[in-house]
């Protein structure tokens, strides 16, 4: 028992000194461990969020925060979403990330999360105003697109005739590329026509589906492709290469690789690379901040959109040739350059 004893208050003594020693590192550098329990997430599965996990991983060891875990819904449905939320909070989560499974139905379970004192944020999809949410971090989803298709336009010469792929339906972010896609498409006074916009296309099967009964049945009408959400890109490009065609010109969003491929075989003229792993990294900081004490900026320079009046965006980089094996580099720079000021910009802390 004696022995017991001893072993005990040697580790008591081993634990003491090792956060003494934590401690002494972390504030020469002015951070100050955090005992926060942060969880991000998304609507649902999806490929797309797998790209937060390295943005976690960062976020912890750079800020030591207690815990930031990525949390999956068993499916894409609000009550799914909901039910994993309320269990988290319970578990005793005290901030959150969320990417929306509904636009407007996630606000009431943000509505019970901040009367609990929970804060949250949108991330990588926004909930619709009033929400309370404190703000939204995500792609400025209409500039991608709008971006994605001036770069197609260009890509075909300045004319010809496109088809919009694009994502899910209950997507909050999927009106807003068509809304962008239209835009491009309108200012090439009547030189490139919007065939059509093919719906619901990023999900495996019927993305397959709806792309290649596309192809076989149009193929030598249309002369370029904007895909705008992520499997609606890894179809498209598939296809594509299957057709072995390299006459329609294609551009993606996100950067998985059989897109990367694409671009390197020439399939693809390029992609929009949005920035998970930015959105991971400081939203889990900025959460932090908020479970802390700290609360948004009235004065920042949120950025309006149709959903919300505080926006951010996390970030885009146009891939071509030139730049698909630099680019994730340059993602992180942007990040890492964004989360400098993040604090001073658009928090409050006392």
């Amino acid at each position: 028992m004696k022995t017991a004893n001893n072993n005990r208050a040697s580790n008591v003594r081993r634990a003491t000194s090792v956060a003494l020693a934590i401690s002494m590192v972390l504030a020469p550098m002015g951070l100050q461990a955090s005992d926060n329990r942060i969880a991000l997430v998304p609507g649902g599965p999806h490929p797309y969020f797998v790209g937060w996990e390295p943005g976690i991983a960062a976020a912890i060891k750079d800020f030591s925060i207690a815990a930031v875990d990525y949390q999956v819904p068993s499916e894409w449905k609000l009550e799914a979403q909901t039910q994993l939320l309320e269990s988290l909070a319970a578990q005793g989560t005290n901030a959150f990330g969320i990417f929306p499974g509904d636009a407007v139905g996630i606000n009431s379970t943000l509505a019970e999360l901040k009367g609990a004192g929970i804060p949250s944020i949108a991330i990588g999809g926004c909930a619709q105003d009033p929400t309370d949410a404190s703000f939204c971090f995500s792609t400025d989803v209409s500039q991608a697109a709008y971006v994605g298709t001036k770069a197609l336009i260009e890509a075909m010469g300045g004319k010809g005739n496109i088809v919009h792929i694009a994502g899910l339906l209950v997507d909050p972010n999927t009106t807003l590329r068509q809304q962008a896609v239209q835009k491009a498409v309108d200012e090439t006074n009547g030189a490139v026509t919007l065939l059509q916009t093919v719906g619901d296309t990023d999900n495996q099967e019927q993305g397959d589906q709806k792309v290649n009964a596309l192809l076989a049945a149009q193929k030598d009408k249309i002369d370029g492709i904007i895909a705008t959400a992520y499997i609606s890109s890894v179809v498209t490009a598939t296809a594509l290469k299957n057709l072995g065609d390299k006459r329609i010109k294609m551009v993606g969003i996100d950067d998985d690789k059989i897109v990367r491929d694409g671009i390197r075989d020439g399939f693809v003229a390029g992609t929009i690379a949005q920035n998970p792993f930015g959105q991971a990294y400081i939203g889990a900081y900025a959460l932090d901040q908020l479970a802390s004490g700290c609360t948004t900026l009235d004065t920042a320079p949120w950025i309006a959109t149709p959903q919300t009046a505080h926006f951010v965006d996390s970030g885009t980089v146009v891939v071509t040739k030139d730049n698909v094996d630099s680019y994730p580099e340059d993602l992180k720079v942007l990040t890492y350059d964004m989360q400098k000021t993040f604090k001073d910009t658009f928090l409050s802390c006392k």
